[in-house]
């Protein structure tokens, strides 16, 4: 019985985590231009919890839902009411709302880089 070669997981593990880099910077850029195109200051998509506070906002809701987020099975049907808001904000249909659920690697940066355009009035606040 022969073993793999040193070094071949390590190689293939690299590949893995540069693929998953790119996707987490592909999301990134896609969530800070739709922070954008609501008026909102883009860098706030990167900063952990103020993206799920100007997310709120961006969608109308109030700021104690961020304690929602944090309730296991809450947060989770709290993400995909935010998410449909979301996509209502951008003249989105329900279909929309799941592709940003089940593939937002793909649907995020669709939105934000994509020609829809923000149908809320926009809130200056950040």
């Amino acid at each position: 019985m022969e073993l793999a070669a040193p070094g071949s997981s390590e190689g293939f593990l690299a590949v893995v985590y540069i693929f998953y880099i790119a996707i987490l910077v592909f999301i990134l850029a896609g969530l800070w231009k739709t922070f954008a195109k609501t008026g909102q200051r883009g860098w706030t998509a990167i900063i952990p919890i103020l993206n799920s506070v100007v997310l709120l906002k961006i969608v109308k809701r109030p700021l104690w839902w961020i304690i929602l987020f944090f309730i296991p099975c809450v947060g989770f049907v709290v993400w995909i009411i935010v998410l449909n808001e979301l996509s209502k904000a951008f003249g989105k249909r329900v279909g929309f709302t799941v592709g940003l659920f089940l593939l937002g690697f793909v649907f995020f940066p669709i939105l934000g880089f994509g020609d829809a355009e923000y149908e809320l009035e926009k809130d200056p606040l950040f």
